[in-house]
């Protein structure tokens, strides 16, 4: 029998960051349910920082979490560390808190600084704060993605912005 996927507990992987003092803003499907989309989600996405010292945050948070490569072939070699994630952008990890994305630069954004601007400041339950993407800033990045995945979810976060207008 092989491993057990981890369970999704996006909870736990927030406040594994925040104990390291990530700075960071929550995106795709776990912001769009905070924002009211039904949708289901499998992981959670957070844009981070790009400065050094996040980056080094960062990393002792990916390997508090036991953070894994998703995808990649058993005993491939990586090294967890603040320099490859800053040679990268864009990484897809297991977790011991199930599967988490971060994304340096999401499509449709200038990264960091730009999402944490319009993102709120979340009460998430247990204690767990978090800042995340403004529904602009979800639609904006899905409509850049463009990937099939997306359309329905699009759909959705407008609805959810043309009903909150009509109120």
């Amino acid at each position: 029998m092989g491993d057990a996927s981890p369970v999704f507990d996006p909870g736990r992987g927030l406040h594994v960051l925040n104990a390291h003092g990530v700075r960071y803003v929550v995106i795709g499907g776990v912001a769009a349910a905070i924002v009211g989309s039904p949708v289901l989600t499998g992981d959670l996405d957070v844009c981070y920082a790009r400065d050094d010292a996040n980056l080094k945050a960062l990393a002792g948070a990916l390997v508090e979490l036991h953070a894994r490569l998703r995808g990649a072939p058993p005993g491939i070699p990586f090294q967890l560390d603040h320099m490859t994630l800053r040679n990268g952008d864009h990484f897809t990890f297991t977790t011991d808190a199930g599967d988490l994305d971060v994304i340096g630069t999401p499509a449709g954004t200038g990264g960091y600084e730009q999402l944490v601007r319009d993102a709120s400041p979340v009460e998430l339950g247990d204690g767990v704060r978090a800042h995340v993407a403004s529904l602009e800033a979800l639609i904006r990045m899905k409509e850049a993605a463009g990937r099939p995945k997306d359309r329905f979810a699009l759909e959705t976060l407008r609805a959810i912005r043309d009903e909150s207008l009509d109120e």
